[in-house]
């Protein structure tokens, strides 16, 4: 059986609703025992389900051909908040559309459909139906792809055809204010200078004498023309410079459900992440956020939130996390190890290790039974958090 034999046969199978098959199956049991026992009465139900069949058959002639636009305003969002949904349906046909229905799949495996009965639109006419999505917690909302279906009014067969690709609402966390961390927590905003020397970078160190392969963009021109009158022979001078490094923050979570008391910890974890990459951007630092499989490595503020609405729980752990996010941001220079009250002292240790001696490591432990409170465990600043509206007040208190 050829690919496109196949695809055709598993197209008809789709056209036919469950009713349809409780219908034929009662059709052709009936007309089996029929041939069998000589009964009239099911010959008669056979040759009746083979014509209800065959009349719902002729809902699904011809071919519908509309244009349907998904819009959704806003995508991005904060739990809690809601979302304006809108479909637009024009006719593309030459003749009038008949009557059909639009379905719009909205949450995981379309846990909740909007339904609409569409009118017979004439050619180039414009429908257009609203709804709204209400969030109520971080994550992700797939909506879509829309569906218009025709069939019989029995709902024995019908063909359905997606119109549009299945779009995301991103649902993130309610937001913390956090004060400006400041040199205190991170690190010098313009950068701190090394020791290497550099031949293009901000800091000016010094000058050399010009070697082949220099960049002649470096020439000093000015210093060069003097040594040349001075000493009376050719002499180039180049500039060379010291590497600075801009402030880099890092944030990895913790993704093992064990870690946390609960997923409501789970989630505190997550706002502050989320809070911490925010105040980190608005600060001016590159900042990469790791949880588990989710990754957003040195890059803007959208894609660290977006990483965050993405977040699930999984089985990397925090330690297997902190290691894979050391490889990916190597110019790390402050890490936030954030996890459940559950997790061990020694996976905290082993996450910190992962990073170079001169990082600076901070943990923060959501502890909704204990007190919120900093307290420095063998040199690594230890933040048990209760509620997350107490992160700001330890932030302020460690970087003291």
């Amino acid at each position: 059986m050829g690919p496109r034999l196949l695809h055709r046969l598993r197209a008809g199978i789709a056209v036919v609703r469950p009713a349809g098959w409780l219908v034929g199956g009662l059709g052709l049991t009936a007309a089996l025992v029929a041939w069998l026992t000589g009964w009239r009465e099911l010959a008669v139900l056979a040759a009746a389900s083979g014509c209800l069949l065959l009349l719902a058959g002729c809902f699904l002639l011809g071919r519908t051909q509309v244009r349907v636009d998904l819009r959704l305003e806003p995508i991005r969002v904060v739990a809690g908040d809601s979302v304006a949904a809108g479909v637009q349906v024009t006719n593309l046909a030459r003749r009038r559309l008949l009557s059909t229905t639009l379905e719009v799949p909205v949450g995981p495996q379309g846990v909740a459909v909007h339904r609409y009965s569409l009118g017979s639109l004439a050619p180039g006419a414009t429908e257009e139906e609203s709804f709204t999505i209400r969030t109520h917690r971080r994550g992700v909302i797939p909506v879509g792809p829309v569906l218009t279906r025709r069939g019989d009014p029995l709902g024995l067969l019908s063909r359905d055809v997606a119109w549009t690709p299945e779009l995301e609402v991103l649902v993130r966390p309610p937001l913390l204010h956090l004060e400006s961390f400041g040199a205190g927590l991170l690190r010098d905003l313009e950068g701190i200078t090394h020791d290497a020397v550099s031949t293009s970078d901000l800091a000016f160190h010094s000058l050399r004498e010009y070697v082949p392969g220099d960049d002649l963009r470096h020439v000093h021109w000015r210093s060069s023309a003097k040594v040349m009158a001075a000493a009376g022979e050719n002499a180039l001078l180049v500039r060379q410079y010291l590497d600075t490094r801009r402030s880099h923050a890092c944030v990895v979570v913790d993704d093992r459900p064990e870690a946390f008391g609960g997923p409501d910890d789970f989630e505190t974890a997550l706002a502050a992440a989320a809070s911490i990459a925010v105040r980190a951007l608005v600060d001016e630092f590159e900042v990469s956020l790791v949880c588990g499989s989710r990754a957003s490595i040195g890059t803007d503020g959208q894609a660290a939130l977006d990483a965050v609405c993405r977040a699930e729980p999984g089985g990397a752990g925090l330690v297997e996390t902190a290691r894979g996010a050391a490889v990916q941001a190597p110019d790390t220079s402050v890490v936030f190890l954030i996890t459940g009250a559950e997790c061990a002292f020694a996976d905290l240790q082993r996450a910190g290790a992962a990073f170079g001696p001169q990082v600076r490591r901070f943990a923060i432990l959501v502890d909704p039974a204990g007190t919120s409170r900093v307290r420095e465990v063998a040199g690594l600043p230890v933040l048990h958090l209760k509620v997350r509206e107490d992160l700001a007040a330890l932030l302020r208190w460690s970087a003291s």
